[in-house]
């Protein structure tokens, strides 16, 4: 079955760096787009960096742009997620999901499965 385990996560000081990953199996990596999504306290989820299947296009929601680059491997199944000039607002739990080139990524809520995620802390 698909497994998506995220890891990385962590407290850091404002202005820090982390890289997260996410590990997959049960699905052709390779054939799907892949996000990072957070979800923070009392705020809704949202999609913060997104990558076509084969890696060739990226986006980003505005507040992360210039600081947070999503990458893949597609020999490791594995996507990454560098985070740098952390701010108190990207305090959250991360998570990955995969999703068709064609169709988009998708609203939180429509997604069947989700891994644990991995909680970052950006805080003095």
């Amino acid at each position: 079955q698909v497994q998506l385990v995220e890891s990385g996560g962590g407290l850091v000081q404002p202005g820090g760096s982390l890289r997260l990953s996410c590990a997959t199996s049960g699905f052709t990596f390779s054939s799907y787009a892949m996000g990072w999504y957070r979800q923070a306290p009392r705020k809704e989820c949202e999609l913060v960096a997104a990558i076509t299947s084969a890696g060739g296009s990226t986006n980003y929601t505005d507040s992360v742009k210039g600081r947070f680059t999503i990458s893949r491997d597609n020999a490791k199944n594995t996507v990454y997620l560098q985070m740098n000039s952390l701010k108190p607002e990207d305090t959250a739990v991360y998570y990955c999901n995969a999703y068709s080139d064609y169709e988009g990524p998708r609203p939180c809520y429509e997604y069947d499965y989700w891994g644990q995620g991995t909680r970052v802390t950006v805080s003095s």
